[in-house]
């Protein structure tokens, strides 16, 4: 299972266990006019704690992965090993502003865009 994936059930699991604590579950009399205040707050506390664990959860690593792509790629060089998101592995040639020419093993090149690109390879 993904690590995401993984994360994603944990909070899940851990969120129906949180249900029946913030839905009002404590009785209150029909005869009092604000008997029902404390569980919308309860509930507006929930969400916001819901909204707070999927930004720290899922969005924060997945912006921080996209950060690490963007500098790995702007970092990439002439004679770089690199491997593509295909899996075809190369040397770089050129490099323009939207695209790499890669030179694979057989000789040949060939071009692909600089989001393709995976990552670097050690030497």
């Amino acid at each position: 299972m993904s690590k995401s994936r993984t994360v994603l059930t944990i909070t899940s699991v851990l969120l129906m266990c949180l249900l029946p604590l913030t839905t009002g579950c404590v009785p209150t009399d029909g005869g009092e006019a604000g008997g029902s205040g404390g569980s919308s707050y309860t509930m507006l506390i929930f969400i916001v704690a819901m909204f707070a664990m999927m930004y720290f959860l899922m969005i924060r690593p997945q912006r921080k992965k996209q950060k690490e792509q963007e500098q790995m790629q702007e970092s990439l060089h002439k004679g770089d090993n690199v491997v593509t998101t295909a899996g075809i592995y190369g040397v770089i040639e050129r490099i323009g502003k939207e695209s790499i020419v890669l030179r694979i093993e057989s000789g040949a090149s060939i071009r692909v865009s600089k989001n393709s690109i995976a990552g670097k390879l050690s030497s």
